[in-house]
């Protein structure tokens, strides 16, 4: 079977891939020729999607490593030419690594949040963190109304059972 078509079918490798380029980029995918290299002015006439959505679709793709090109110079007039080839089955990595830095910024937070006291005003609905608080003699800066202590035991919970989930699908557990 095709790469693409494998990727397309699985419906998680789809969402991801459809929150990357969205519906004219899957059209795009759909349609893109089954071998060889293509240029994007001949993917958008084959295809007939608006070539600055071709353009978008295909750099989006190759900032996560799901598609290639190399140039070609026209020595007559001095035009490039990019020949694009998708690497659809790089997904599987894409996802990886999205994962990992979504992994390392709920641990960065978790630790803000397990390694500060938070104050909240309960009128402005404005969170401080303890030398927020203190230096302003816990009292609202905007409304001057006291400041009552935040319990985010729940925020720090859930935060960690996202970590573990990840973790896990991650195979890390």
């Amino acid at each position: 079977m095709d790469p693409v078509e494998d990727v397309l079918n699985d419906p998680a490798m789809r969402a991801y891939i459809h929150r990357l380029i969205g519906d004219e980029g899957l059209d795009l995918l759909e349609k893109f020729p089954k071998d060889g290299e293509h240029s994007d002015e001949d993917l958008a006439a084959s295809t007939g999607i608006n070539l600055n959505s071709v353009r978008h679709t295909l750099y989006t793709l190759y900032e996560k490593r799901l598609a290639e090109y190399h140039r070609i110079k026209n020595n007559e007039t001095g035009w490039l030419t990019y020949l694009w080839q998708l690497r659809i089955d790089r997904v599987p990595d894409a996802i990886r690594e999205d994962m990992e830095t979504v992994l390392d910024k709920l641990e960065r937070r978790a630790r803000f949040e397990e390694e500060n006291d938070f104050y909240i005003c309960k009128n402005c609905h404005d969170l401080f963190t303890f030398n927020l608080a203190v230096g302003g003699d816990f009292k609202c800066p905007n409304c001057e109304e006291p400041l009552g202590h935040f319990d985010n035991d729940l925020l720090v919970k859930s935060l960690r059972e996202r970590i573990d989930a990840i973790k896990k699908s991650l195979g890390r557990a």
